[in-house]
């Protein structure tokens, strides 16, 4: 079997485009994979138009390793966000195409289940107004939902610092958001890499008594320096790992051993099998993998191979039952979150379960995506301009 060629198609929302890529074979079978780019979308497609031919021509998609390897190394030039989304992209279609040339799920190819099911976690929800009693109603509609975890940033534009009314107005939107949850749900404290180390602990301590799961990215990413101040003074595991997009790079991630739960985005790493890679490595520091997830219905499926295959893997966030729900019909087979216990469960189907929809996804143009953490109304996810 070769690869005869790719296509894309951008599904667009007034914050996010999402890519997919459907790979070609002389055979008959088409995969497809899924990535989500923040302002990089026609970066993205010009670097793949050129992998087409450089690299994935002729390839053989059951080579997933070689194929890998090539367009990684094979132009030089050190890759970072934008090849390794390629990578990504082109990496899960040849395991969707591998699955379905044989008739098995990706989770059997890569060593077989270890659980039959993966906690999700919501995201996304709060994209109303930014007040205590519209955070209590919409955390509510959440768990109504029957999620049982859900992550949410209230620092509004906090950047470095964060004054005393602000601090105090942040807390009170997660003491909202608790009562509306419950105890015994859990609640990730997103920091989106705001701050420096003395907001970051400080703001971790006054909202430790609404017990968050995680402190997720408390300072920007580029500073494990800065990480490791922040782990030495908090009660509360960290997690971080979504911007850092080439396996090799965690490295010092695992030597500072700052870090309790790791966040690779599928859609940027690699694919599923670098992925997969990075949650043994994982496994012998004894931290846990909770994959970055802002795609759409084939990342999420290509993430739940790891979940399913991986011991360590503790949760996968979704967006699409609450932000832009509707993209969920460009996907045959989409997964879905069982409201009986808030978990994506095992699926049988071949590759990767899910077929792109190409006329559905013809429904959602490409779009002038926009997305800023510092502006604000962030949260709202409606960028200015759009209604």
């Amino acid at each position: 079997m070769r690869i005869t060629g790719i296509s894309t198609h951008v599904v667009g929302t007034p914050w996010r485009n999402l890519t997919y890529v459907q790979v070609h074979t002389d055979e008959g079978i088409t995969g497809v994979g899924e990535t989500r780019m923040l302002g990089h979308t026609d970066a993205l497609l010009g670097y793949l138009k050129e992998a087409e031919v450089n690299h994935i021509l002729g390839s053989d998609p059951f080579a997933v390793e070689d194929l890998v390897r090539r367009m990684k190394y094979g132009d030089y030039g050190r890759a970072g966000e934008i090849v390794m989304s390629g990578i990504a992209v082109v990496e899960m279609a040849c395991w969707d195409i591998k699955g379905k040339a044989l008739g098995v799920p990706v989770w059997q190819l890569l060593g077989g289940k270890v659980t039959d099911k993966v906690k999700a976690y919501a995201n996304g929800w709060y994209t109303t107004e930014r007040t205590p009693e519209a955070y209590h109603k919409a955390a509510r509609t959440v768990v109504e939902r029957g999620y049982r975890a859900l992550k949410i940033d209230p620092f509004g534009t906090g950047h470095f610092e964060l004054d005393h009314k602000e601090s105090l107005y942040a807390v009170s939107l997660i003491e909202a958001v608790r009562d509306a949850i419950g105890p015994d749900a859990e609640l990730m404290l997103e920091m989106h890499g705001r701050f420096s180390p003395a907001t970051a602990i400080r703001m971790a301590k006054e909202l430790a008594p609404f017990k968050p799961a995680w402190l997720e990215e408390p300072v920007p990413p580029e500073n494990l320096k800065a990480l490791e101040k922040v782990a030495a003074k908090v009660d509360m595991p960290v997690a971080t790992g979504e911007r850092i997009h080439d396996r090799i790079e965690f490295r010092e991630l695992f030597e500072s051993q700052a870090v309790d739960i790791l966040q690779p985005d599928v859609g940027h790493i690699g694919g599923i099998w670098e992925t997969r890679k990075l949650a043994a490595t994982a496994e012998t520091h004894y931290m846990l993998v909770a994959p970055h997830n802002v795609g759409g219905p084939v990342l999420t499926a290509a993430s739940l191979q790891v979940g399913f295959t991986s011991p360590n893997f503790k949760i996968l966030e979704h967006f699409n039952d609450f932000a832009d729900a509707e993209i969920k019909k460009v996907v045959k087979g989409a997964p879905q979150v069982n409201p009986e216990d808030g978990c994506f469960h095992l699926s049988d189907a071949p590759g990767l379960g899910v077929e792109l929809d190409v006329d559905a996804a013809a429904e959602f143009p490409q779009q002038q995506a926009r997305f800023d953490l510092w502006a604000e109304g962030w949260e709202q996810r409606k960028p200015k301009g759009t209604k």
